[in-house]
């Protein structure tokens, strides 16, 4: 009977390593392109559901104080890779969101040394994906406006963050600041994750030294 029990314990922990496995490798990372079009995957702001945008390539872009939303990156140092995972956009081995993950770690990295001086792990998106607004309480335009979300310490950034609660949580706390990327502000869309599927993954940019 101990035999017995005793293979059915090993291979219920070999089953969920595997099946943890799993699952942190199938999360989604990096930019495809499909058409004239930039994807990539992001976390609704309300619950941390995974969605995906779409952006066009070289749309024109007239922001003004009415019709943007934030859009949140995250950025993780490579001192938490093992706690944090599989990010949006990663910035090692080479950065998979090419058009952006290489500024967005050298911003990390030459604001707070003493947390990003060691590498930038990579870096997530988070967002309100429709419906949103009232009675919700998510901010959905049709411009977004970057907002990169630094973390203050190490242990701070253990924190996965993929809510907006859990973001407004971390800035009251004085674990995070935030950084509008004015400028940088750009469209997109909410998509199916069968359109990200479809897409042809961007050569990766080389991460910073």
């Amino acid at each position: 009977m101990r035999t017995i029990m005793l293979r059915l314990l090993v291979t219920t922990f070999v089953a969920t390593i595997a099946w943890t496995s799993m699952t942190a490798q199938s999360l989604p990372t990096g930019e495809v392109q499909v058409g004239q079009s930039i994807l990539e995957p992001t976390y609704n702001d309300l619950d941390g559901a995974l969605s995906y945008v779409l952006t066009p390539i070289h749309a024109p872009v007239h922001p003004n104080g009415h019709n943007q939303a934030p859009f949140y990156l995250p950025v993780y140092p490579t001192a938490v890779a093992n706690i944090i995972g599989t990010v949006n956009c990663q910035h090692q081995p080479a950065d998979n969101c090419p058009d952006h993950g290489p500024e967005i770690a050298g911003l990390a990295k030459s604001v707070l040394p003493s947390v990003y001086g060691g590498g930038v792990w990579g870096h997530d998106h988070i967002m309100s994906a429709p419906p949103a607004g009232p009675p919700t309480g998510g901010d959905f335009n049709i411009i977004w406006l970057p907002v990169a979300v630094l973390f203050t310490s190490t242990s701070a950034a253990s924190n996965h963050i993929t809510t907006l609660s859990q973001l407004n949580a971390a800035l009251a706390a004085g674990q995070v600041i935030e950084i509008p990327l004015v400028g940088a502000q750009f469209h997109c869309s909410v998509v199916p994750a069968a359109v990200y599927n479809q897409g042809t993954p961007l050569p990766p940019a080389p991460p910073l030294p």
